[in-house]
């Protein structure tokens, strides 16, 4: 399967890895930054002949790639998408799918008219832990959902917002909920079941003065199924981050999924005893050098089957603009001191430009 990467920044190194793994036929990268896909290429002895472009375009005019990841900065994850969609090409784009909602329901809709797939990389969902959750949530382990909770502690410095200036920008990125949150509010939505009534949010910029957006956001979410769900994550951990954790309790059953990256079980408590706490434990215990884990090989893995079998993708569109939605819920809550009813329709990360300004 012809496959294409544009952006070869900070996260590519794991889409190339999960292109690799996954036999892809590598035909193009593509980034403004010729030093940055040089650089890949050296890096994972990738074909010297690899084309290179910075115009995506082109790329996508002249190699007409079957599989493209969209890995840039998410402000450009739209556009990027539609024109690869008009392309005829299938997409992966990493998170968030977009920073409108009305951008993530263009992708989705214009997918379907083109008979393409789309992809949200939330790799997280394919963790040992989490696939060990939602296999006990939908086989109804914990009984009646009651609550679950997802922290994001972790720290951003200066230097890494210093080195992408799109970083922490309403126009191109969004705070810490958007950016580095995102995954496990993806993981609680999915868990609790989808469907949210309402949502409370408040957010601040403590301590990066430097950035447009939040640096910590708090949220109550009240489900339809009568749940309630906590999300609190923050880039302000000292000295460096502490956990991703999220947590699941039910009348049935109690889970708590922690490590670096939501990548451990640490705690399986259920009343019907099907299995052992310390095995699942030793089972559910990963160890990934980084906080994205090991979860693009996966996702890719089962893209290339959706294309293949014209399934949808195990993490779809959709999946990717309910996290979207949830953020930005989240930042609305917090913009205009009220709650905020869900469904959204019309939302963007660039309403809330100045939100902070001094």
């Amino acid at each position: 399967m012809r496959y294409a990467l544009i952006g070869c920044g900070r996260i590519s190194p794991n889409h190339v890895v999960a292109a690799k793994n996954n036999e892809l036929d590598m035909v193009a990268l593509c980034d403004i930054d010729s030093k940055q896909m040089d650089d890949k290429i050296l890096k994972f002895d990738l074909d010297s002949h690899i084309a290179k472009y910075t115009d995506y375009k082109l790329m996508l005019k002249e190699q007409q790639p079957e599989l493209v990841a969209i890995a840039t900065e998410s402000g450009k994850h739209a556009q990027i998408a539609l024109d690869c969609i008009e392309a005829g090409c299938n997409i992966i784009i990493e998170k968030p799918i977009a920073l409108s909602l009305e951008d993530a329901d263009q992708i989705i809709e214009k997918a379907k008219e083109k008979g393409v797939k789309v992809c949200a990389c939330h790799q997280n969902r394919f963790n040992k832990s989490i696939q060990k959750i939602r296999d006990a949530v939908e086989k109804n382990r914990f009984g009646k959902l009651l609550y679950g909770t997802a922290h994001i502690r972790w720290t951003r410095d200066y230097e890494y917002y210093s080195r992408a200036k799109w970083r922490g920008t309403w126009e191109q990125d969004g705070g810490a909920l958007m950016n580095q949150c995102i995954h496990d509010i993806d993981l609680l939505r999915w868990m609790m079941g989808d469907d949210i009534q309402e949502v409370v949010g408040m957010t601040d910029r403590l301590k990066h003065d430097y950035i447009e957006a939040e640096d910590l956001g708090i949220a109550l979410i009240k489900f339809r199924n009568g749940s309630y769900g906590i999300v609190e994550g923050t880039t302000d951990v000292y000295p460096k981050n502490l956990e991703e954790t999220l947590y699941i309790f039910g009348d049935k059953g109690t889970v708590k999924a922690g490590g670096e990256a939501v990548n451990i079980i640490e705690e399986w408590r259920f009343s019907d005893y099907l299995d052992d706490p310390e095995e699942v434990k030793k089972e559910c215990h990963e160890l990934p050098p980084n906080v994205y884990g090991f979860g693009h090989s996966k996702i890719y893995a089962d893209m290339i089957d959706a294309i293949k079998n014209n399934r949808a993708p195990y993490v779809d569109g959709e999946a990717g603009r309910r996290a979207l939605e949830l953020v930005l819920a989240i930042y609305l809550s917090a913009a205009t001191g009220k709650s905020v009813q869900l469904p959204l329709k019309h939302c963007k990360t660039l309403d809330f430009k100045g939100r902070f300004a001094e």
